[in-house]
Formats: structure tokens, C-alpha cells, sequence
């Protein structure tokens, strides 16, 4: 199963959709995300951060990803923050925006857009909720 201690946080420039998708699919999230590799590549090239977090086992398996697009300076938006079924309740979640929020500064907002199941896991992780957000809604 693994500790909090197991878990080796990272900016990674080349995730593979593969492992992207594998993180998609076990967290729940591969239900509400596109899953074909076309889509999901487009999604990765898109990011210009992505932070992982792997065991620190034999192979280093993928056990979380927050994908992140920002410009570095003013805020950065994260579209997936996803952890494994099986390494979810060992604090991964938070290790990852901690880790976003280290590797961008303190000068940069994280902001992003929760599923309704998840808003709890967001409130305790100390995320202000934001009452005056907008969206247009994809066509397909």
C-alpha cells in the first residue's frame, strides 16, 4: 500500500498518455475525461506543467498527476488533479498542489474547477471558494 514517506513528487516535461490515462482511469476521473490517446496527447502538449507524483518503488509507478496550464507569473489553472483508487487517503491530493504551488511561487493563484464529489477534499485542503466563475460549456 505505501506511506505519505513512499511517494516521490516531480515536474515531468514527457508523461506518457499511457500513464496518463491509467492515472485517469483508476481515479475515477477517466469516467468524465476524453480517454482516447489522440485527445488525451493534445491534453498533455497543452500543459506547460505537469507534476507527478510515483512511488518510490521498483519501476516508480504513477500513482497521481495534477496538469497544470499556466503563464508562470499570475495563476495557473489545473484541469486533472487525479490520484489512484489505491494510493488515495495518503495525503497524494495535497502533496501535489503543494508541490504545484512550490514549483510556481508565491506570487502565482491555483485555480481550478471541482466535480461536486470532490469540493469537500478542496475545503480541507485550504482552497477558498470562488462564487463569481464563468465557463462556456464544450459542444462535444
Amino acid at each position: 500500500m505505501g506511506t505519505k514517506r513512499d511517494i516521490l513528487y516531480a515536474r515531468e516535461t514527457d508523461l506518457s498518455v499511457a500513464e496518463f490515462r491509467q492515472v485517469l482511469a483508476e481515479s475515477g476521473l477517466g469516467a468524465i475525461r476524453p480517454v482516447d490517446e489522440d485527445r488525451l496527447g493534445r491534453m498533455l502538449a497543452g500543459a506547460n506543467m505537469v507534476v507527478t507524483a510515483r512511488r518510490d518503488a521498483p519501476g516508480k509507478p504513477l500513482v497521481g498527476v495534477a496538469r497544470c496550464v499556466t503563464d508562470f507569473s499570475w495563476c495557473a489553472y489545473v484541469p486533472e488533479l487525479a490520484v489512484s483508487r489505491s494510493a488515495q487517503g495518503l495525503g497524494i491530493g495535497q502533496g501535489l498542489l503543494a508541490e504545484a504551488r512550490r514549483l510556481l511561487g508565491p506570487e502565482v493563484a491555483l485555480v481550478l474547477v471541482s466535480v461536486p464529489e470532490a469540493v469537500g477534499f478542496y475545503e480541507r485542503a485550504g482552497m477558498e471558494r470562488i462564487a463569481a466563475s464563468f465557463m462556456f460549456r464544450r459542444e462535444r
